[in-house]
């Protein structure tokens, strides 16, 4: 053994030279470096743990990221490493002193500052202040808003996150219900209602779940004057674009679809003798566009609403059991024998009301002075009304009936109510003047009838000027019926 090592234990096992240096962190906030006096490398085991019994402040590694002392986890830990072992200036943070104490870490240390000034005075301002002295909180008199940030092995965490989750809520509904701050959510409401009404209002009024003008199609027949028939002229154009004018502001201000259908397609109809069974034909194909629509409003050009502020849903689908009839001996302008009489036929096709299930309804049609009328009607999305608009569109019928039939498809409903049963239970007629109402001139062999034409009085619901291509002015009529509806919109009352 050197003869070193043999002075250095009978010394008592410590050298007389220093070989390790002991860091301090006194309550000045700077660290500062203190040397010590410590083991050599052949000191004994034992003499060096009696050296750090004497010695606690070893055992804290240099390393360390010091914590201000005011915050929850130097309070957590603080004796783990003595009373003195933290300072209120992390040790990340280098002294103007120290070698490596650069522009750079001057540069980031003042932006540090300034910015955590910045966000204090802000937070002061909106009253959310995280400014209190150590005083106070040593004390627990802590603000409202203040609480220890929990860490992931916070004992809320593991034994109750529901009681974490009521107390964040109740904290965050402490901060927001303050009467400034309701009355700023209150304003703003108020101000994103104003700007975005008319969207709003819209998607209210068409939502399934709400105003439910989703479930409602208008399908209008626009461009008539096309096909094989002569040009238009300025007075058809005006009637198109005043027709098709109303029916939009009505669909946009009740959340309805407008299907414009142009019926020029009616060229391709007119080789085979069926030019007029084209309705059948748009109305299957705008029921295959719109799969979640249920009912669909067809309309000739030449009609005009006259109470845009009533919905359909008021007008008539809201209360469709009192406002249609089964029985069309109630009125039977075409002498139609009802109900059949027919041995083989069940207790619903006898019956002259059907099955009374306003739920069985498929098609809804006025009658006028001579007949079913199709310039305004509706039909529902069913079986029943799939099934009927396939016999209607049966080549049969337009092939040897066309030169007989001078209303083409309002005859062939009318041959299919009267000869197929039925077709009766899911037919419904509807009085003429809610949804259908003529002007002065048309039907002149029922004139002064006040279940047919339009009474101002009566503030009726549509007027379908029919038949004012042939000997009447239909733009004269056209304007008349529009000025009156803008007087009877400043006036108060309805159908």
């Amino acid at each position: 053994m050197a003869t070193s090592q043999v002075s250095e234990r009978k010394s008592g096992g410590h050298s007389r030279e220093s070989s390790r240096e002991k860091y301090t962190f006194p309550r000045t906030g700077l660290p500062t470096i203190s040397v010590s006096r410590s083991h050599s490398r052949n000191s004994s085991w034992d003499s060096k743990k009696n050296d750090d019994i004497i010695h606690p402040q070893r055992r804290t590694p240099p390393s360390i990221q010091i914590l201000p002392a005011s915050s929850p986890s130097t309070r957590r830990n603080s004796n783990e490493y003595g009373v003195n072992a933290f300072s209120t200036v992390p040790i990340s943070c280098s002294h103007p002193t120290s070698p490596t104490y650069g522009p750079l870490a001057w540069a980031t240390e003042t932006l540090t500052r300034s910015s955590q000034t910045a966000s204090k005075k802000l937070l002061s301002t909106i009253g959310l202040s995280t400014s209190f002295s150590e005083e106070a909180m040593q004390n627990g008199q802590f603000p409202a808003h203040y609480y220890p940030k929990p860490t992931k092995y916070h004992s809320t965490f593991r034994s109750g996150p529901i009681g974490y989750t009521l107390f964040h809520l109740k904290r965050y509904s402490q901060t927001l219900f303050t009467p400034r701050r309701l009355l700023s959510l209150l304003i703003s409401f108020l101000l994103l209602t104003f700007l975005f009404r008319k969207p709003l209002t819209s998607f209210y009024r068409s939502s399934p779940l709400f105003g439910g003008g989703s479930k409602f199609v208008i399908i209008l027949a626009s461009n008539q004057g096309g096909g094989v028939l002569g040009w238009k002229g300025e007075k058809e154009w005006f009637v198109e674009r005043e027709s098709i004018k109303n029916k939009k502001a009505y669909a946009e201000k009740h959340g309805y679809t407008l299907e414009i259908r142009d019926m020029k397609a009616m060229r391709r109809y007119a080789h085979e003798w069926r030019e007029g069974w084209e309705k059948i034909d748009v109305l299957k194909q705008t029921m295959k566009k719109y799969p979640k629509a249920e009912w669909f409003w067809f309309l000739d050009i030449q009609t005009y609403i006259m109470e845009p502020e009533i919905s359909l849903q008021r007008h008539i689908f809201s209360r469709l059991d009192k406002v249609t009839y089964r029985d069309i001996n109630t009125h039977n302008p075409l002498n139609i024998t009802h109900p059949p009489r027919r041995k083989w036929l069940d207790d619903v096709a006898k019956s002259s009301v059907g099955d009374a299930d306003e739920d069985s309804i498929g098609l809804i049609i006025p009658q006028d002075c001579g007949g079913f009328n199709l310039g305004s009607f509706f039909a529902r999305r069913s079986e029943f009304t799939e099934r009927l608009m396939d016999v209607w569109w049966d080549p049969v019928g337009y092939e040897q009936m066309h030169m007989v039939w001078e209303h083409k498809e309002q005859n062939v409903l009318e041959h299919l109510y009267q000869h197929q049963a039925w077709t009766r239970n899911g037919i419904a007629f509807i009085p003429q003047r809610m949804v259908n109402s003529f002007p002065q001139g048309a039907c002149k062999e029922r004139e002064g009838d006040r279940n047919i034409f339009y009474h101002p009085e009566d503030r009726d619901f549509l007027v379908n000027m029919a038949g004012c291509q042939w000997g009447r002015d239909c733009a004269g009529e056209m304007q008349y019926y529009s000025e009156i509806s803008e007087k009877l919109a400043r006036k108060k009352g309805a159908w």
